[in-house]
């Protein structure tokens, strides 16, 4: 079997930058993105920059109108040659109730709301800086609290599914583990997708296996922070690959003969 990919849907711009200059997280403009795409033969790619509640990675909120204009400008040149950009975020869970850093500024912009757990997203309240990130932190160096922590990780994950119509969950587990059995049947309840990330180590074969059977729909992602790793999604097929995934069940990769 050989295989097209159709999209990439998570990549990072310049606009993932924090309070620090643009350009030293995410090294591409959302044209240059696009270019890499265009050149790959995609007809899809997603602009999912940080949430701006991380103050080193994130956007910043008076920059949404202009990736907004500039994502439109975009589209109307590479529209009618077979390229749709589509402009997301990648949203940062910063409460243990499950609220993410988007509020309703952001979904008058965006065509697509991506989740994730992120290190140096800004919490809630102390209670949940302690819960999200110190517990996070303890449980990798003691394994009794490990347990517990990722009964908190799951939990905030499957609030945040009840508050929030989210399109895809970034590389669930990488950065924090969590149940993702109840995750991956809650996503099918809600229609939420899992992300098989190319960069990182999640969706693992292990957790791919434990889920496989449900019916769930799966996105293989590049998570490029520079251009020429848009649409490298050759690790993320490798690990669906050896899980024997239904293909058919991964929204943007069709196989072919």
């Amino acid at each position: 079997m050989d295989y097209k990919i159709l999209g990439d849907y998570h990549t990072h711009s310049i606009y993932s930058s924090g309070f620090r200059k643009e350009g030293l997280h995410a090294k591409g403009t959302i044209e240059d993105n696009a270019q890499a795409a265009f050149k790959k033969g995609l007809s899809t790619i997603v602009i999912s920059d940080h949430g701006p509640s991380h103050y080193i990675y994130g956007i910043r909120k008076k920059n949404i109108l202009k990736m907004r204009e500039e994502v439109d400008r975009l589209n109307e040149i590479y529209i009618p040659h077979g390229l749709k950009i589509l402009l997301g975020i990648e949203a940062n869970i910063v409460s243990v109730d499950g609220l993410l850093d988007v509020d309703e500024e952001c979904f008058k912009y965006i065509d697509i709301l991506l989740m994730g757990y992120h290190y140096g997203a800004t919490p809630k309240s102390i209670k949940d800086a302690y819960s999200l990130y110190i517990l996070n932190f303890i449980s990798k160096l003691m394994s009794f609290t490990r347990e517990r922590a990722i009964e908190v990780y799951t939990k905030a994950y499957l609030k945040a599914l009840d508050n929030y119509s989210i399109d895809i969950i970034s590389h669930p587990g990488s950065k924090a583990k969590i149940d993702i059995v109840e995750i991956a049947k809650k996503c099918s309840k809600v229609g939420t997708a899992l992300e098989i990330s190319s960069k990182h180590d999640e969706l693992s074969v292990e957790s791919l296996l434990k889920i496989k059977d449900l019916e769930i729909d799966y996105y293989i992602n590049s998570d490029a922070h520079k251009p020429e790793d848009v649409g490298n999604l050759e690790n993320g097929i490798k690990r669906a690959r050896i899980a024997d995934i239904d293909f058919s069940k991964v929204k943007n990769i069709i196989e072919t003969r």
